[in-house]
């Protein structure tokens, strides 16, 4: 029953996504593909400070990414980029553990436990999120020669 519901709401997301779309200007942008399902995302930030103010992608793929960067991207507006990376780390956390360990603290985000069973959908989950902190390090790269969280 509780899988049937994290599968609708993947599917919701992925049906009615909130955040998809380009940003104009965006002060954080980052691109990827995975060569074996053939997903392609493209995810962008807006910055004020450290502080994300607007995030949002764009993807052609399965339901599955496109669901996990609908989430995301609401997840991390209002958050810092390093309270941003360590959501990021978290949800990593979750979908690459294989034991019972509690992600009630991820709220929505804990749906994706479900993809856990679908091994080569993981990386599908997990794309926007490495793709993201991926565009935090060269924003900050770029800006201060620095690629610290």
């Amino acid at each position: 029953m509780l899988e049937e519901l994290y599968r609708d709401v993947i599917l919701a997301h992925y049906r009615s996504p909130e955040h998809r779309g380009a940003i104009q200007e965006p002060d954080v942008s980052g691109y990827a593909h995975h060569p074996l399902c053939g997903d392609e995302l493209s995810v962008a930030a807006r910055v004020r400070g450290d502080r994300i103010v607007d995030a949002a992608f764009e993807a052609r793929g399965c339901s599955i990414v496109h669901a996990s960067a609908d989430m995301m991207s609401d997840a991390v507006r209002g958050k810092t980029m390093t309270e941003a990376a360590t959501l990021a780390e978290r949800f990593q956390a979750m979908m690459l553990d294989s034991g019972d360990d509690q992600f009630e603290d991820l709220g929505d985000l804990a749906v994706f436990q479900v993809v856990r069973r679908y091994p080569v959908r993981v990386r599908c989950a997990l794309l926007p999120w490495t793709t993201l902190v991926e565009a935090f390090d060269s924003y900050r790269e770029d800006r201060t020669g620095d690629n610290g969280r």
